[in-house]
């Protein structure tokens, strides 16, 4: 997985630690969302939002940022094999233009993610771990948020301590 350096290298120097960070993998029927602890080391998965309309479901992750005192958001962005971005990354950049117009949200810093495999490989976790059919389809969005926030914040402190 790679960054969009260039955003993930300001969104590091403005979101410094003790700060937590949601991660959020984007989908057209769900959002995964998961959290990092203070320090930015480990990405947990947290939830999983059942879209609605854009302000049900930037309400709910305001709220989700108020209780928790989120610093900052990494969004997976859903590119294609070869790089190129398709109607699943405009709608994801459309998504984040949205929310940062949002009360709640719009304060925020957020990057972005190249998210490609985050569901194989969050899905290869959980059988891996012997997980149910019916908890994995409860739970992949949220474990592939974690993959795409851990991502991330690996590459975060790499960036930080290079400069």
């Amino acid at each position: 997985m790679n960054a969009d350096f260039a955003d993930l290298h300001e969104f590091a120097a403005s979101v410094c630690p003790p700060a937590a960070v949601l991660g959020l993998d984007f989908g057209s029927k769900t959002i995964g969302v998961a959290i990092s602890d203070l320090f930015q080391s480990v990405a947990t998965p947290l939830l999983t939002i059942r879209r609605e309309k854009f302000t049900k479901d930037a309400e709910a992750l305001a709220k989700l940022v108020a209780a928790r005192d989120i610093r900052g958001l990494i969004l997976g962005l859903p590119r294609n094999m070869d790089g190129s971005e398709g109607p699943r990354a405009q709608s994801t950049r459309a998504f984040l233009r949205n929310m940062q117009q949002f009360e709640g949200l719009a304060h925020l810093p957020a990057a972005f993610w190249d998210e490609r495999l985050s569901t194989v490989a969050a899905e290869r976790a959980l059988l891996e771990a012997d997980t149910s059919r019916k908890r994995r389809a409860e739970v992949i969005d949220a474990v592939a948020a974690s993959y795409i926030l851990q991502g991330s914040l690996d590459r975060m402190r790499v960036i930080r301590n290079v400069t």
